[in-house]
């Protein structure tokens, strides 16, 4: 699943304009990872806007203008619940560590602010749960997250379905599932009903 859930994570951010590099290209099984292999992505975005200000800490399609650069750590959990008691796990948020920001500056260069970014499958559904992961988060150094969800309506929306993405597997899948209406765009969940509603008619 980590490399489908990072895929998913290139491909948003490339659609994006940003230029993505992998950190590392071997995988760490039979030891803890240091600070710096904590790190899945490092991305440069050229058309940054600076004067656009800080993104905020749920990180949008809107604020992507707002990124730089950034670190980029992918925790593709989708069958887990990520709250306050995933975040206190010291081994999760070691990519804050110096090490790891030195080691993105050597790739990088110095040219601006560092967002340290974490991409998550969600955040709490409770508000009160939802604060307190997201203090958490701030208080550990991490700088914004992004959910799953919107890098996958992001793709859907791009997707077309008369091009051919053979470059792209995860692509060409959304292409497919869209071609035989398996996949609806997120244009048209606008107004999503609750399971099992019927859709409403109008009398004429």
């Amino acid at each position: 699943m980590s490399a489908v859930g990072e895929s998913i994570v290139r491909e948003f951010f490339e659609l994006n304009g940003f230029l993505v590099c992998q950190h590392r290209k071997y995988a760490v099984m039979a030891r803890a990872k240091t600070a710096d292999e904590e790190i899945d992505f490092l991305v440069h975005n050229p058309h940054a806007d600076p004067a656009a200000g800080p993104p905020s800490f749920i990180i949008g399609p809107d604020d992507l203008k707002r990124v730089a650069r950034a670190i980029v750590v992918v925790k593709p959990w989708h069958t887990e619940r990520f709250g306050p008691s995933v975040v206190s796990k010291t081994q999760l948020l070691k990519f804050v560590e110096k090490r790891s920001l030195d080691a993105a500056d050597r790739r990088l260069g110095h040219d601006g602010p560092l967002l340290k970014l974490l991409v998550l499958p969600d955040l709490p559904a409770s508000e009160s749960l939802k604060s307190k992961t997201i203090e958490l988060l701030r208080a550990a150094g991490v700088d914004a997250v992004i959910i799953f969800r919107t890098m996958l309506l992001e793709l859907i929306g791009s997707v077309e379905v008369n091009r051919n993405y053979a470059k792209s597997d995860l692509l060409q899948i959304i292409r497919l599932l869209k071609l035989y209406h398996l996949l609806k765009g997120p244009q048209l969940d606008l107004f999503a009903r609750k399971r099992g509603q019927k859709p409403e008619t109008s009398s004429q």
